[in-house]
């Protein structure tokens, strides 16, 4: 993509790059050297620029802070072999920015300002984009409310910002989850389907008492019933039945992720049946119990695709089968993997070359 859009940009004194050991990065521990930042106020997107990543200064009375309009994206680049970076699938996220802006009374961001500011944020960091095998550089544009005023009413002024980090694997290995029966992710009419902070402050009481009970994540269910199966953890949830791909269908109370679009549109490339349809925790305990359940695992930006090896329902814990070579679940995440570096066609045209 040929840049169109002058962003001022100040270049770091002093890269870390140097000091950093790519062999041992905790996932979102690590920072590249820049920062592209653009402020929203009198009505309009001001001039981008691209800075020194570093501490910024907000008023105490931030409205950000106090009223929680504050939404953010998580996607990835990659380098193949030959050293070149691509994105995937950078539009998507840049439509799904702009509905969570649009359902948290936010300004929509525009399309130019959101590619270039990320193409030469990226070109400026390229270093910073790992190689090894399961890396990439986790990107995290997101969006707050810079209002100093303490009422209760959407803000007149914003900020957008990217930022990026060297990652490795989100899950090292499989997960055990358990069925959430008493805590509530979001609800129908709720925000639930957009990346909006209070979604995932809310979510990390209940998140921490199945932890402390020896799980990874939850598996949420529905609002009113607790029957229904809404997503796993940070993740959309999906399950494979006698050789079939069941997932939750979207709602207001589900994250349309990206990831699940792509695996989903894999398995129809395969010619898999692919339901997308309400999915109860007891069905899939029935399914596991008469050896129906192949797999389950989850699906997001950060894990990629997490296979789940333990379920746990009401105080009793029910081992999935292991995944083997011929696993759904192994062959979407080798595929992708291949989309991404460039070694099999991108026939849906996922990847933006930098």
């Amino acid at each position: 993509m040929t840049d169109t859009l002058t962003i001022a940009t100040q270049r770091t004194a002093s890269s870390r790059l140097p000091g950093i050991d790519f062999t041992s990065l905790e996932f979102g521990k690590t920072f590249s050297d820049h920062m592209l930042v653009v402020d929203y106020h009198d009505g309009e997107w001001q001039e981008p620029q691209i800075l020194p990543y570093g501490p910024m200064t907000v008023s105490p009375a931030n409205s950000a802070i106090h009223y929680g309009q504050s939404i953010f994206e998580g996607m990835k680049a990659y380098k193949n072999a030959a050293g070149e970076v691509s994105f995937f699938r950078p539009l998507d996220n840049f439509r799904r920015l702009n509905a969570s802006a649009e359902r948290m009374c936010m300004p929509p961001l525009p399309e130019e300002l959101f590619m270039q500011g990320l193409m030469q944020l990226v070109r400026l960091d390229t270093d910073w984009v790992p190689d090894f095998a399961g890396s990439a550089l986790y990107i995290r544009p997101f969006m707050f409310a810079t209002d100093a005023m303490l009422g209760v009413r959407p803000s007149e002024s914003y900020r957008f910002m990217i930022i990026t980090c060297p990652v490795g694997l989100y899950y090292p290995k499989p997960l055990r989850v358990r069925f959430e029966e008493r805590y509530v992710r979001s609800a129908e009419g709720g925000a639930g389907f957009a990346k909006n902070a209070g979604n995932y402050g809310a979510a990390m009481y209940p998140t921490k008492l199945g932890q402390q009970e020896g799980y990874n994540q939850l598996i949420w269910t529905d609002a009113s019933e607790h029957k229904y199966v809404e997503e796993s953890g940070t993740m959309n949830a999906i399950f494979i039945l006698d050789g079939r791909l069941v997932t939750p269908a979207l709602s207001s109370s589900i994250l349309d992720g990206i990831t699940r679009r792509s695996v989903l549109q894999l398995a129809r490339d395969w010619g898999m049946e692919v339901e997308e349809r309400k999915v109860s925790a007891l069905e899939i305990l029935e399914a596991q119990a008469n050896g129906t359940l192949q797999e389950a695992f989850g699906v997001g930006t950060a894990a990629t695709i997490a296979s789940i090896a333990v379920i746990g329902y009401q105080g009793q814990d029910y081992t999935l089968p292991v995944p083997g070579e011929e696993a759904f679940s192994r062959r979407a995440t080798a595929a992708l993997t291949a989309i991404r570096n460039g070694e099999a066609p991108d026939t849906h045209g996922w990847m933006v070359r930098l």
